[in-house]
């Protein structure tokens, strides 16, 4: 078995592992990051980089070369709501760089970290290589073991961070109490080509007893069907074009667009999980991102909200890893720090869920906008409510950590922002 001895091991490379491990690794700290596949191209994964996420690039001085990667801008978010077109939110005002949602495939996200990492000597990226087991000494998690193509390794580590999801194999083995706070849906994900007489923008329809989202990914349109908890099973027993013809009422401009969904194999499950940890962390471990708090896709926050939790640990973190001098205490501080964001962000999702979406998915009679909705149309400064709520989102992170950058046997460090 082959062993390796770093600073911080990050069992899984999703936006939150890999930002952490990039901070880490930028603030001259040694970090080995496990990724369990052999790349990111996954689809319909979340792809909404909000303008909090963006604000960072900005403050890491990589904001101009991250927006040369392919992304569409959506500066509004736009639903029909039976026969009402409404405003949701308008970008135009939030307090950031960059007033406007990016949208960018997960992988191209991932990879630019992953690269921008590579840029540091102490930056090691394993793929394939998928964490199962901790390692303890006398109730403490000392490192991980994984399994590779190429055989066990064990990798030994002063703080271990579980960034490997909502089904997170760290957080199991470890024995950390999950709190499930439940969810009403689960959503179909599909993609349906794009033409460019479309419109340009993110769009929802809203009608009794169905709920349609479609997200512009420029030569495609990404779409979320949203269904009542539990239903896949029995909506995938009756024949797909009952389902293409569904989604043609809702969005009859598609026309035959719509049967190029040929088979249940072209529409995708994902299964709405919201939970959170009572605790987040043992001695020598932390979780964040979705292995902390799996977010429902309500605002699509979930990747904001994990890129947040990266950066408070690299906040907190960094000073007492070099210095080894790591306590449990510092850990306790990253979840003081972004619990109360994670309960209230949580909250909102709630309610959202149980007093919109799971109406919608019951109901038999044509909706209507709510009167929080029509105040929206008649005072359109209002708009920037909403989109300050999903697209900066409650204390937003700034990077803290300077660069401390080794190069040929020379070191240079930045302050910090």
């Amino acid at each position: 078995m082959q062993t390796l001895t770093t600073r911080c091991c990050v069992a899984g490379g999703g936006p939150a592992g890999m930002m952490l491990g990039f901070l880490l690794a930028r603030a001259g700290l040694d970090v080995v990051v496990l990724e369990k596949h052999a790349d990111f191209l996954r689809d319909f994964r979340g792809d909404t980089i909000h303008p909090s996420t963006l604000e960072l690039m900005h403050e890491l001085g990589l904001l101009h070369e991250f927006l040369q990667r392919p992304h569409q801008e959506v500066r509004q978010l736009t639903a029909q709501i039976g026969d009402a077109h409404v405003i949701l939110a308008d970008f135009s005002s939030v307090p950031t760089v960059c007033k406007f949602i990016a949208f960018m495939p997960q992988w191209d996200f991932l990879n630019f970290l992953a690269d921008r990492g590579r840029r540091y000597d102490g930056f090691h990226l394993m793929m394939e290589t998928e964490a199962t087991d901790l390692i303890e000494d006398d109730g403490r998690v000392v490192g991980v073991r994984a399994v590779t193509p190429r055989g066990p390794v064990e990798v030994r580590a002063d703080l271990v961070i579980g960034a490997d999801g909502r089904h997170s194999t760290v957080r199991e083995r470890a024995g950390l109490k999950v709190n499930d706070l439940g969810a009403p849906m689960d959503v179909l994900w599909m993609r349906i080509s794009q033409r460019p007489e479309d419109e340009s923008e993110a769009f929802g329809h809203v009608e009794a007893g169905r709920f349609f989202i479609m997200l512009d990914r420029g030569d495609y349109w990404q779409c979320a069907f949203v269904i009542p908890k539990g239903t896949a099973d029995v909506l995938r027993t009756k024949d797909i074009s009952e389902f293409c013809g569904t989604i043609r009422e809702l969005s009859p401009w598609l026309g035959e667009r719509v049967d190029e969904l040929k088979s249940w194999e072209d529409v995708k499950l994902l299964s709405v999980a919201v939970d959170r940890l009572e605790r987040w962390y043992r001695p020598g471990l932390l979780c964040i991102g979705d292995a902390a708090h799996a977010m429902s896709p309500v605002g699509g926050v979930g990747i904001n909200l994990a890129v947040q939790d990266a950066v408070a640990a690299a906040n907190i973190l960094v000073e007492p890893l070099r210095s080894r001098a790591l306590a449990i205490d510092h850990l306790a501080r990253v979840q003081a720090r972004r619990e109360w964001p994670t309960r209230v962000t949580q909250r909102i999702q709630v309610i959202v869920q149980n007093n919109v979406i799971k109406r919608v998915l019951t109901g038999t009679e044509r909706p209507r906008p709510p009167m929080a909705m029509k105040l929206l149309d008649w005072f359109p400064a209002l708009r920037g409510i909403p989109a300050r709520m999903i697209g900066v989102g409650v204390r937003p992170e700034h990077i803290r950590t300077g660069e401390d950058v080794r190069r040929n046997g020379t070191m240079t460090r930045s302050s910090a922002h």
